[in-house]
């Protein structure tokens, strides 16, 4: 079949805006350097880690 990727393009975009962004954050506030790198792990996941906050404030 074909390499027929045209839907998420806009979606892998803010994913990946969203990643450099969360990223830079939480690299900028860690306090040393395993707090950083567990920072680039939150970045990565970041979108669920939005979530499970929101939810949490909702309840």
């Amino acid at each position: 079949m074909g390499n027929n990727k045209t839907c998420g393009s806009a979606g892998d975009a803010v994913y990946g805006l969203g990643f450099v962004g969360a990223a830079i954050y939480f690299v900028s506030t860690a306090t040393g350097f395993w707090v950083g790198v567990l920072g680039i792990l939150k970045a990565i996941v970041w979108p669920a880690y939005l979530v499970y906050l929101a939810f949490q404030q909702l309840l």
